[in-house]
């Protein structure tokens, strides 16, 4: 038995991208991602700054509302419309690591015990948007395709 063929990288990634029937939508999955991301953070922001779309909680620290606040929804309309995306997203995830140990971290280990799980995910989602770039249907691609 051949066993060096069987678990050769190539081998396996071959496999795998048999297995998948999105692979050839990833583009496209990736862009829903980034904008939808983008979109629930900018509300974030927006709530921060502006008490829309609704009032932002009465005990919110102003330093919070200051340096969050735009980032949230700045930095979201960014990852949305992919322009600067990726830049805009590692800032937010920075952003929401630091919101996760800051406020969250400091009342349990796990995510499920300090509420923080909507914090981790953008953190991971926002860092991996920041390796990706803006992709397609992004203003960035459109700006690559005029030039």
């Amino acid at each position: 038995m051949d066993t060096t063929r069987a678990t050769s990288p190539a081998r396996v990634n071959q496999e795998a991208s048999k297995l998948s029937v999105a692979l050839p939508f990833a583009p496209q999955a990736y862009a829903l991602m980034r904008i939808v991301t983008g979109f629930l953070f900018l509300w974030h922001g927006a709530q921060k700054l502006l008490s829309v779309p609704m009032p932002r909680p009465p005990q919110m620290p102003s330093f919070i509302i200051a340096i969050a606040g735009p980032i949230e929804l700045i930095g979201g309309a960014l990852v949305m419309i992919g322009l600067f995306a990726g830049p805009a997203a590692f800032l937010s995830s920075g952003l929401m690591a630091f919101a996760y140990w800051m406020v969250h971290g400091t009342k349990a280990m796990l995510p499920i015990q300090n509420m923080g799980e909507l914090a981790a995910l953008f953190c991971f989602v926002f860092l991996y948007i920041s390796t990706q770039g803006s992709g397609i249907w992004s203003v960035d691609a459109a700006r690559r395709q005029g030039s």
